[in-house]
């Protein structure tokens, strides 16, 4: 009997996988002196990590929109405005314009992007000037004003805004803010822990 020959041994050989060179992360990008609200959330919005939404928030930090997250986050702000559609202010505006003043608002926001901002301030005031006459849309800020008198001041506030800070305190109002843009109050409460949450009402 010949012995049977043996197999030569195989050996595997490990390749050295190449290292993954590690993008750095991008930066916050920078934005306008006093920006836009829009601005800032669409900023915020595009961050893909909690963490960097948060030092997107930090970044621009603001009065305004510690202000417009308070009313859409807090539970204990009750909105004393009627929700959903804001009509127009005067019949004469609702002649000239269909739908109602929501509608054209939210298709003047459909038309633009977020960062187009050419000729965005032109004739228009912003939230991080209005938002100090917030308090008069929620209870125990001004319950002095009667109904049709705070509705017409919120439209004359709209009105006066970029049609897409206007979609902003439309959606605010509601509290459906984070249903146009990817901000959780998780995200505010990491960034601005000075906010006191409840007992607002």
């Amino acid at each position: 009997m010949t012995p049977a020959k043996k197999q030569p041994m195989r050996t595997t050989t490990s390749k050295a996988s190449p290292k993954v060179k590690r993008q750095p992360a991008k930066p916050i990008e920078d934005l306008p002196t006093n920006p836009f609200t829009f601005e800032v959330f669409s900023v915020v919005s595009k961050q893909r990590s909690n963490a960097k939404k948060v030092e997107a928030l930090q970044k621009f930090e603001h009065d305004s929109l510690k202000a417009i997250f308070i009313w859409n986050f807090d539970d204990s702000v009750i909105s004393l405005l009627p929700p959903g559609e804001v009509p127009y202010s005067s019949l004469k505006d609702e002649q000239n314009t269909s739908g109602t003043l929501t509608t054209n608002i939210n298709q003047q926001a459909n038309t633009m992007r977020f960062n187009d901002t050419t000729n965005a301030n032109q004739g228009h005031t912003t939230l991080r000037r209005e938002w100090t006459k917030l308090y008069n849309f929620i209870k125990g800020g001004n319950d002095s004003l009667n109904g049709l008198r705070r509705e017409t001041m919120f439209i004359q506030i709209l009105e006066g805004l970029h049609p897409l800070d206007a979609e902003i305190l439309c959606l605010t109002k509601d509290k459906k803010l984070q249903t146009k843009y990817r901000i959780s109050r998780e995200n505010v409460e990491e960034a601005y822990p000075d906010i006191d949450w409840g007992g607002r009402s």
